[in-house]
């Protein structure tokens, strides 16, 4: 056994970093433009991709030195072969307290009980729309009866609760209101996330700021300030009642990098520190050169030490070329 002694993962700034999200393809079924523009080419090759052994040694060391969730992301993670089998693998692990999955639910449907089986006790889909029309134009593809499927499969799995992203932007911000009154009804958590400016075809799709509709929420509804568990970077309002929650996840109008907890570790093998910023660490190559558990507990000391103290999205939102696809969600 790896002596890997000290202290927890803490980086420069006092943040303890107990979070990873595990991006396990960069393919995807959709064209969303703020992720995976249409005609994009750049993926990785399947050579590159970590193996589902060489995850779990790596997440491995990650735990053992105080990580505590794991959030599978992608591109679409349930396009990845046996994302159940993982699931399990990650979940068995000592010291993961926390198995989550972002997804499009596009293939919910017939893995959403398989998926809670092998450990995955969270969901989060991501709908940024219910008028068909406007799926199909912002996705790029018509999937909004296969994800509302999806949906409905995760409830008969017992996912509890569901939180439903929606990304708000020029093409949709009229219809919040809708799909705040959709998750009231069905009792899925509302979370609405600021666009984020990475590449350029995001950064034409129009920001909307999202104090104000959070502030027109708040009134309307009688909603208070609230917290879920979770992990993540959500500021939560609730009825009082406790039946309906919604979350605003704001990188722009209200950053929250002091909070930050959390690193990406792309397909390949990347770990990324900061979504908004360029330090990375390569742990595919260690991991193939036969690197030990010790000398990877000490790659990701190093790693943490290269997270940013905050993004500079507005500052300089020409800054990064890559898109979500590439990074993990």
């Amino acid at each position: 056994m790896p002596t890997m002694t000290g202290t927890p993962l803490t980086d420069r700034y006092g943040r303890a970093i107990e979070y990873l999200r595990l991006s396990v393809t960069d393919r995807c079924d959709l064209r969303c433009a703020y992720c995976i523009p249409e005609g994009f080419k750049g993926f990785e090759e399947p050579a590159h991709w970590l193996n589902f052994d060489e995850i779990e040694r790596l997440l491995g060391v990650f735990a053992r030195l105080g990580l505590k969730r794991v959030r599978l992301t992608g591109g679409e993670p349930l396009l990845r072969r046996d994302i159940a089998g993982l699931a399990r693998r990650l979940a068995a692990l000592p010291g993961i307290e926390d198995i989550s999955l972002s997804t499009n639910a596009t293939q919910l449907a017939h893995m959403a009980a398989d998926l809670k089986a092998a450990g995955v006790t969270r969901l989060n889909v991501s709908l940024d729309s219910l008028n068909a029309e406007t799926v199909a134009r912002i996705n790029g593809r018509a999937v909004l009866d296969d994800v509302l499927r999806g949906l409905a499969a995760a409830d008969v799995a017992g996912y509890a609760p569901i939180k439903l992203n929606m990304v708000v932007m020029r093409d949709n911000a009229h219809e919040v209101d809708a799909m705040v009154g959709f998750c009231r009804e069905r009792g899925y958590v509302l979370r609405l996330i600021e666009l984020m400016p990475m590449g350029d075809t995001a950064r034409r799709m129009g920001y909307v700021d999202l104090q104000p509709i959070k502030q027109r929420l708040r009134e309307h509804h009688g909603l208070i300030d609230t917290v879920l568990p979770g992990g993540g970077p959500a500021r939560y309002l609730g009825s009082a009642d406790g039946r309906f929650t919604v979350g605003f996840i704001t990188p722009l109008s209200q950053h929250f990098c002091e909070t930050c907890n959390r690193v990406r570790l792309t397909v390949d093998g990347q770990l990324h520190l900061c979504l908004g910023q360029d330090e990375r660490m390569d742990f595919r190559t260690l991991l193939r050169a036969g690197a030990s558990d010790d000398e990877l507990a000490s790659a990701i000391r190093r790693a943490i030490d290269l997270k940013p103290e905050r993004h500079e999205f507005r500052e300089h939102p020409e800054k990064l070329v890559r898109f979500m696809s590439m990074t993990g969600g």
